[in-house]
């Protein structure tokens, strides 16, 4: 992945077409194949399974439900204003604002009450700083690396994605609309391995949820470190749940 200056859509008008360079950038990053673990993750869905408050085949209408509230209350308040925060703090040459990206990164683990899900968080992550590091030759990522391995930031998923779309020209809406999209592209594909639903009732979940997705994601854009929060009581308490279970198919 090359880092280019976003460039406004033109068509055959855009010089060059490097406008294109930066989607297809996020493309990249938020493709469920990008090896960063999402794929063992089932955000507390194996939990809410387990606990039999779903079962197969669980209605179109309760998944959407379901994944509306994850979104809306948990992960884009959360991941999606810490990557934000993260965005707005970086610049051309690394980071402009490193206290920010750490104050963000601290509280976006603050507000992971689940073990789990704070591991899971800092685990992908670092895998996103390997991967991305390899990948993207010449990424400036040794001065908030060197905050992660001393221990003084976390290393969130969101908040390392933030900082690499920011460095690929991605725009900070786009970066933050397409993290939901591949929690939500992650959460389906949980839900399908799961036997609560098959693969075309989860495409139909996917594209039921993209308005409110969208307006998740547009929303995130100019929140501060602050306003990073989470509110998903029963979810919490599913993931809990998940970390004491003696069977399990995924890792929260």
């Amino acid at each position: 992945m090359a880092r280019v200056a976003p460039q406004p859509a033109g068509g055959e008008s855009a010089p060059g077409r490097e406008w294109l360079i930066p989607f297809l950038s996020v493309l990249q990053l938020s493709d469920s194949a990008f090896p960063c673990g999402r794929y063992t993750l089932s955000h507390g869905l194996e939990a809410f399974a387990q606990s039999g408050r779903l079962a197969a085949p669980t209605p179109a209408s309760t998944l959407v439900a379901l994944l509306g509230d994850f979104i809306r209350f948990g992960v884009a308040p959360s991941d999606g204003v810490a990557l934000c925060c993260a965005h707005r703090a970086a610049g051309p040459d690394g980071v402009d604002d490193l206290e920010q990206v750490i104050r963000a990164d601290q509280r976006l683990t603050a507000v992971k009450l689940a073990k789990e899900v704070r591991e899971a968080s800092a685990r992908s992550g670092r895998a996103l700083i390997r991967t991305a590091g390899i990948a993207c030759e010449g990424w400036p990522i040794e001065e908030y690396l060197e905050q992660v391995d001393a221990g003084r930031s976390p290393g969130n998923h969101a908040v390392v994605l933030g900082l690499l779309c920011a460095w690929l020209g991605v725009p900070r809406v786009e970066a933050a609309a397409a993290e939901l999209n591949a929690f939500a592209t992650s959460w389906v594909a949980a839900a399908v391995r799961l036997a609560l639903t098959d693969h075309r009732t989860a495409q139909g979940v996917l594209y039921r949820i993209r308005p409110l997705a969208a307006d998740a994601a547009s929303k995130a854009g100019d929140r501060e470190v602050a306003q990073i929060s989470s509110c998903t009581p029963v979810i919490d308490v599913m993931a809990m749940h998940h970390e004491q279970a003696e069977l399990r198919l995924f890792a929260s």
